[in-house]
């Protein structure tokens, strides 16, 4: 075949065309991570709840649950071949109790069947200790626990397919937990992932769990181990995964949006951070987010947070140029995992084989109310839920066996549940408490502890309600517990370095109508979140005679047993904690 010069220089024009644009491309790899935080063991599709794509009140949609989420997670990973699934922590803890009943390992099986490939700790991550953690990694039986372990297909546990990162969680000798980053090359490009934990966390987990751990702060880790996966390992790109996160500052911003701007402590984090850290995916807060944040060299970062429960998910594409290894460009985007595909397959199946093992304690009647008993607040921060479970650890302990407690005392975050919410009519709407509906509102499985204190130590308990704390947290009481407080005296120890020279706000501290003599000792129960110095309240450390008593949630059933045959439960009275301006 005779083929002119003009055809050739044509056809040599024309794959030069094709080609030039080929070239160009491969310059840079695009990298997808698909994030996502403060997934808490939510399987199944009913317990999310919803979330509004818009930010509005009016346009709630349900979201989340483990086989909607498979279902984006693979659809974008088809997308590109290049992409990562990541999380910010609390991947496990303070779960419904499908997983928790089963120490969580369904949601890391499910998690394997998902893809996830890296998860930093996060605090929840550390409500069972550091062992158990240990355990979730490298798989095998609970050591104690023979109902609730290995029950899976398969019969066996296998541990987490995927890696935790612990970066600023050390023993005595600086030795991290897990490893401190893992670095994936993917595309041909090495990306570096550096997995943190915020540095408070041993004032919110139990201190038993992680005896002989420090938690060292988060940007002077970050910059660390940036500088080492720089020096020691040429990677440029890097990202941080962080349990620790912040709010949008306006409200009304969609799960996409930074409306008013970032709130909260990750903006200082990010602002110690040098600019060798590209992106920052990270949690805790259960907002959703995706700002713009500066460094300390004052050059802006990508930082989202994907909400919580699997409700919303993070597409982070990563633009990294092949020679340098740099990333030039980072475009993310907060998607809500409607309810609106199919479902995953291999997801419902597991969910099916736990839920038909968890569904004869799940549905087990353990009490009746009259009304709803929720967790929503008075003026003065008390709730009932809250009263009521203070009223049932009294309970438990109050007899010459159990501790002869006079007084007991729940923390505010261990109310997880709006509370008992029961149907006003209906099939549902007979009043039964059922022991997972028990169990959602207290999953943390702590057992309780009765202690003696002095008057004067109980006062300064209360005090600790607000001094040394960022927030408020009002300690609710049990029945027979009354006493005051003076809001602006209460409100001026928040933040306050010096508070504890400052006045006591709290006031008329009585038990059983008698005032509290600071001089006089008295039996107090909490659980063992509290007694061991959780949420601030480290004076409660210093309680002698301690006696241990009944798992939380046991105390709880037994409370609410004599309403099955008897009268139901109605709402506690908020009249125990009186608030003055």
């Amino acid at each position: 075949m005779h083929i002119t010069c003009a055809r050739v220089l044509g056809l040599a024009l024309a794959a030069l065309a094709i080609a030039a644009p080929s070239a160009a491309a491969a310059k840079t790899v695009d990298v997808q991570l698909i994030g996502l935080n403060d997934f808490h063991g939510h399987l199944e599709a009913s317990t999310p709840g919803t979330i509004s794509p818009t930010g509005g009140l009016d346009d709630r949609i349900p979201a989340g649950g483990a086989e909607y989420l498979a279902t984006y997670i693979r659809d974008l990973e088809r997308q590109n071949r290049n992409s990562l699934v990541v999380s910010a922590g609390d991947l496990i803890g303070a779960s419904p109790l499908l997983s928790a009943l089963f120490h969580d390992e369904p949601t890391i099986e499910a998690m394997n069947k998902i893809g996830l490939d890296l998860n930093a700790v996060g605090n929840h991550e550390f409500d069972e200790g550091a062992q158990e953690l240990l355990r979730m990694q490298r798989g095998g039986c609970h050591p104690t626990d023979d109902e609730g372990s290995c029950k899976g297909p398969t019969g066996r546990f296998s541990g987490a397919k995927f890696d935790f990162l612990a970066a600023n969680v050390v023993d005595a000798r600086g030795r991290t937990l897990f490893a401190p980053y893992k670095i994936e090359r993917i595309g041909g490009v090495k990306v570096g992932f550096i997995g943190m934990t915020l540095e408070g966390t041993p004032d919110i987990v139990s201190p038993a769990g992680i005896q002989g751990l420090r938690f060292l702060d988060e940007a002077d880790t970050a910059n660390k181990y940036a500088g080492e996966l720089q020096r020691r390992h040429d990677v440029e790109a890097i990202v941080v995964l962080l349990h620790e996160g912040g709010f949008q500052a306006a409200s009304g911003g969609s799960p996409d949006a930074c409306a008013g701007g970032l709130t909260g402590p990750i903006v200082d984090i990010v602002g110690r951070t040098d600019k060798a850290v590209d992106l920052f995916v990270t949690g805790h807060t259960h907002s959703p987010y995706n700002c713009q944040v500066r460094n300390k060299q004052r050059s802006y970062r990508t930082v989202t947070s994907a909400s919580s429960f699997g409700r919303v998910h993070s597409r982070i594409d990563l633009e990294i140029e092949r020679r340098s290894g740099h990333v030039v460009d980072v475009v993310a985007e907060n998607r809500v995992t409607a309810q609106t595909v199919m479902k995953a397959p291999d997801i419902t199946a597991l969910i099916e084989h736990y839920t038909t093992l968890a569904a004869p304690l799940r549905d087990e009647v353990i009490g009746r109310i009259t009304t709803d008993i929720t967790k929503t607040p008075d003026d003065s921060r008390e709730n009932p839920a809250g009263n009521l479970i203070a009223d049932a650890q009294l309970a438990a302990t109050s007899s010459a066996s159990t501790g002869q407690a006079v007084a007991a005392f729940m923390n505010p975050g261990g109310v997880r549940d709006p509370g008992f919410v029961f149907a006003a009519s209906g099939a549902e709407g007979d009043g039964n408490v059922t022991f997972g509906e028990a169990f959602t509102v207290q999953p943390f499985g702590n057992s309780l502890v009765t202690m003696t204190l002095t008057g004067q130590q109980l006062l300064d308990v209360l005090k600790q309600q607000w001094c040394g704390q960022t927030v408020p947290t009002v300690l609710l009481p049990s029945q027979g517990v009354t006493y005051t407080y003076d809001l602006s005296d209460a409100t001026a120890l928040l933040g306050n370095a010096a508070c504890a020279s400052a006045p006591n706000p709290v006031t008329s501290l009585a038990i059983g109508g008698v005032a509290v003599d600071p001089a006089a000792s008295y039996r107090i129960t909490v659980n063992s979140f509290l007694a061991d110095g959780g949420d601030r309240f480290t004076v409660l450390r210093s309680g002698t005679e301690r006696l241990g008593g009944a798992v939380d949630t046991d105390a709880l059933t037994d409370y609410l047993a004599p309403s099955l045959t008897g009268a139901p439960i109605a709402p506690p009275a908020l009249d125990r904690i009186t608030v003055v301006p």
